[in-house]
């Protein structure tokens, strides 16, 4: 009971330590706001491009050519050849016929409607393809190799040499948006702290005299632990909305796209508040660690 007899009390005082240093607390404060709304935009960013990564990875596919010369019996068994592949996706591969592929180009442009309207079965040079797509996109090139070996396989196009250039862009790009947060958060951390340090050394006196009348080392910890904590949940605040409302009017400004219907955005609902979670823990533990370091280190309590 007396713990939480201390808690109640340490929690009711740093409400009121915050109002009586109100200046020194509105600067923590302003300072909390505006880091934590640079890792949001960050970590919006982040999302987004992790999103963008893993659908183009998806999106990748090799294009098998059937030979002319294979009946029905062997298209189907080159099916089930390659569904039995490790890194082929066995629920996305799609058979074209040649004549499928004719129909198409057809209704694509009228050149290619004037010049293959004419031709039958035996006329169409065009030959029938599998659509194959890949679970593991850096695997694509192995994959496809696999595939060239199979009887009835003319060729395999999955475009070589861009595809893994486009890869490592992916990592590259997915990577750099990983390390831009971690280190704006680690700078967050950093200021947040430092300016709680400064604002909890400024009322070394009041420690002081907490301590000459025999007040113990907790009872004048936590009330300082639970003002950092208010601090940095009260900085978390405006962040919070700025991300969620700022991130709803983008994407619907942009109509859920960036610049082409390829880059799509994230739907807000998806991340919005997942990142306003993740924005009121830093804040709120990152202020008790800075209150409760500057009390033991600075103030030697």
């Amino acid at each position: 009971m007396k713990f939480f007899r201390v808690i109640g009390r340490s929690i009711r005082d740093a409400f009121k330590s915050v109002g009586r240093n109100f200046s020194l607390s509105i600067a923590a404060i302003t300072c909390v706001i505006i880091t934590l709304i640079i890792v949001g935009v960050a970590l919006i960013i982040k999302e987004n491009v992790e999103s963008a990564t893993t659908k183009l990875k998806k999106d990748l596919s090799i294009v098998v050519f059937v030979s002319n010369d294979a009946d029905n019996f062997d298209v189907n068994s080159l099916e089930t050849q390659i569904k039995g592949i490790d890194n082929v996706d066995p629920t996305y591969v799609v058979y074209q016929s040649k004549a499928e592929i004719k129909s198409s180009m057809m209704e694509e442009s009228e050149t290619f409607k004037n010049i293959m309207e004419d031709w039958d079965d035996k006329e169409n040079p065009l030959q029938s393809v599998y659509i194959v797509k890949v679970i593991d996109a850096e695997k694509i090139g192995e994959t496809a190799n696999t595939i060239k070996n199979l009887e009835n396989v003319t060729l395999v196009k999955y475009g070589e040499g861009m595809v893994e250039q486009l890869i490592d862009v992916f990592n590259g790009v997915k990577n750099f948006s990983y390390g831009a947060v971690i280190a704006l958060v680690v700078v967050t951390v950093f200021l947040i702290i430092n300016t709680i340090k400064l604002t909890i050394f400024s009322r070394k006196r009041e420690i002081s005299i907490m301590r000459l009348v025999g007040a113990s080392n907790s009872s004048i910890k936590f009330p300082f632990i639970f003002e950092g904590m208010l601090i940095g949940v009260l900085g978390a605040i405006i962040p919070i909305v700025l991300v969620i409302y700022g991130y709803y009017s983008l994407y619907n400004i942009l109509g859920g796209k960036l610049i082409t219907e390829i880059i799509l955005l994230v739907p807000p609902k998806e991340i919005v508040f997942k990142i306003g979670l993740f924005i009121l823990i830093i804040g709120a533990v990152v202020g008790m660690l800075g209150s409760a370091s500057a009390v033991k280190k600075y103030l030697k309590v």
